[in-house]
């Protein structure tokens, strides 16, 4: 069955990007030119996915005002003939049919996720985590989506982490298959170094079948308190198995300052209006360090 809808949890207080999240959604920061959670939308858009479902909480009305259209703003672009920015922005208000939900307590990506069972109903669903940007010329949840239909399973987005990274992570039993695809028996959510199975973690995309729903009504708060979505995934990956797919983009972690930084560096360095400059100016700067 072909995914069409997919789920962004947007919910978070960012925390790790404080204070410029303060009264800035995380989801919001830019990278370049475009916020983080465009290209998200985008990566799912590219995937074949046509209605998408923002998970997001209080103070965070400027994701809807992003996907909008501003009147204003066109009206005075339209005046000045600047019709390129005009036809870009009518594109990002019409990407997909995108809903908006509040999660009006923060209790975890589990319980944001289980706030979606009315819009998913019994269809599997991407996830799509608000914090990670991945970037490549094939969209990662598109290979995710890939993998479901080839094998019939819910499928996981996966990356080998250093060691510093895997206990803030989750830990993933695995076992190769063949090219980017891993078998996933069982998982563990921000496990210890003499807990965890491998350096094989979860990074921000998972296709689900809707069962997880009925698992998460009925799974008991995890670490910090919170409703954890690897507690619920891993029932799925004792009883049924999943998949992991080694995706190929590179991911940029939004929700912490480095990532950030690397993401604008990055991207900058191959956007049109900004690459040579910026490579000019490392070259520059690298020579004072």
């Amino acid at each position: 069955m072909k995914i069409k809808k997919a789920i962004i949890p947007a919910a978070g207080l960012g925390t790790r990007v404080l204070p410029a999240s303060k009264s800035m959604p995380k989801e919001m920061l830019p990278i370049v030119d475009k916020p983080a959670i465009q290209y998200i939308v985008e990566e799912a858009v590219k995937a074949g996915i046509t209605d998408i479902l923002i998970i997001t909480n209080r103070g965070k009305g400027i994701i809807e005002d992003h996907f909008d259209h501003s009147i204003e703003l066109e009206n005075m672009l339209k005046k000045r003939g600047n019709t390129d920015m005009l036809k870009t922005l009518d594109e990002v208000a019409n990407l997909a049919n995108i809903y908006y939900l509040r999660q009006k307590v923060t209790r975890g990506l589990g319980d944001a996720v289980l706030r979606a069972k009315e819009f998913v109903g019994d269809e599997p669903f991407a996830v799509l985590y608000g914090d990670d940007v991945i970037i490549g010329e094939i969209p990662a949840i598109g290979e995710l989506c890939d993998a479901y239909l080839r094998y019939g399973k819910s499928v996981v987005g996966i990356k080998e982490v250093t060691d510093d990274l895997i206990v803030k992570y989750s830990s993933l039993k695995v076992e190769a298959l063949d090219g980017m695809h891993y078998a996933v028996s069982d998982m563990i959510e921000k496990p210890s170094l003499e807990t965890k199975f491998s350096n094989y973690s979860i990074l921000g995309r998972c296709v689900l079948d809707s069962e997880i729903f009925e698992i998460l009504e009925k799974t008991p708060l995890g670490v910090g308190g919170e409703l954890q979505l690897t507690d619920a995934m891993r029932e799925l990956a004792v009883k049924y198995g999943m998949i992991g797919v080694d995706f190929s983009g590179t991911r940029y972690d939004m929700g912490n300052k480095f990532g950030i930084l690397k993401a604008n560096i990055e991207v900058g360095l191959t956007h049109p209006e900004t690459a040579d400059q910026l490579k000019k100016y490392i070259k520059e700067l690298a020579q004072t360090l």
